[in-house]
């Protein structure tokens, strides 16, 4: 797979009819697809006349338009992509869209409106597009060494607006807290994470099933009891390491890849935003390795940790 850097992606796309025809390589591998009829091939590229294609305020277009030969109908690469009906440049689109997915610490709207130029509400809307995009909208289940483990997301107390807490009480007893459980397939990487009500065994069966072909599987976990039923109905075995016994790693069980997703999970919510309270919904839907959340609200107090 090629790597692809910053220098790079601005070589391959230094103008925005480059962009187009870098999309178009991405989407259609050089067989254009009519998206309205699905005919593959036989399409003409609908070159401009008196020197340019121009949009309603007049400036010139550099959209690369096509027409399929079958239903007569005209397209471009952009149609029933998240760059359809947008006014931002498709080269402002692909550098974002590199950032927001390479970028560990994460990037806000405000940042994207400084560096691109553009205003609040299209780097807000820009960034919203983004995220929508990386939802897997009907994932296959899961199958083989399934890694679970479980986190509670938002700022501490004392960054709370006229909020006296206990700090000393456990995570879930903190209201203002989003418990998130996470599942990780060791085999492929891939991570997929839900908000649950509360970390109690009957959510976190609901699930694991939800999520996990069960009869197929092993999982790997610590030593909370919630995972105990769940787990004798695995297929391939249960494991579990014993954190309250200073245990972390027993040969190749560990739930120590979920803890480092969990660290750079709050590291990206940390660069993107200041407030992460509206954090639940989103992540309740969303199923990346790399996970940006919805805008939220920004707070005065610096960043909720």
């Amino acid at each position: 797979m090629e790597t692809l850097t910053v220098p790079a992606l601005a070589a391959k796309i230094p103008t925005e009819t480059a962009a187009y025809r870098y999309l178009e390589r991405l989407r259609w591998h050089g067989r254009p697809v009519c998206p309205h009829c699905g005919v593959i091939d036989g399409h003409y590229l609908l070159k401009p006349r008196n020197g340019g294609r121009t949009t309603s305020t007049g400036k010139i277009s550099k959209r690369r338009l096509w027409k399929c030969h079958a239903c007569r109908k005209q397209f471009s690469v952009l149609v029933g992509t998240i760059f359809h009906g947008s006014k931002i440049p498709v080269r402002t689109w692909l550098f974002v869209l590199m950032e927001m997915t390479a970028n560990k610490n994460g990037i806000a709207a405000r940042e994207v409106q400084r560096k691109y130029g553009l205003t609040a509400k299209s780097a807000w809307f820009l960034t919203q597009r983004i995220r929508e995009a990386m939802v897997e909208r009907r994932p296959d289940a899961l199958v083989g060494t399934i890694i679970a483990d479980e986190a509670y997301i938002g700022g501490k107390s004392r960054l709370i607006h006229g909020r006296l807490m206990d700090d000393q009480k456990p995570e879930t007893h903190i209201p203002h807290k989003t418990p998130v459980v996470a599942l990780l397939n060791r085999d492929t990487g891939e991570v997929r994470t839900r908000v649950v009500p509360s970390v109690t065994a009957a959510n976190l069966a609901a699930t694991i099933r939800d999520e996990v072909a069960v009869a197929e599987s092993n999982l790997w976990t610590d030593e909370h009891q919630g995972y105990k039923a769940i787990g004798r109905t695995f297929g391939r075995g249960h494991s579990a390491v014993m954190h309250s016994m200073g245990e972390y790693v027993r040969g190749e069980v560990s739930t120590n890849a979920l803890e480092n997703f969990f660290g750079q999970l709050k590291r990206s919510i940390d660069g993107t935003h200041r407030q992460p309270g509206a954090l639940g919904a989103v992540l309740r839907r969303i199923r990346v390795p790399v996970l940006h959340p919805q805008n939220v609200r920004h707070g005065p107090h610096g960043p909720a940790r």
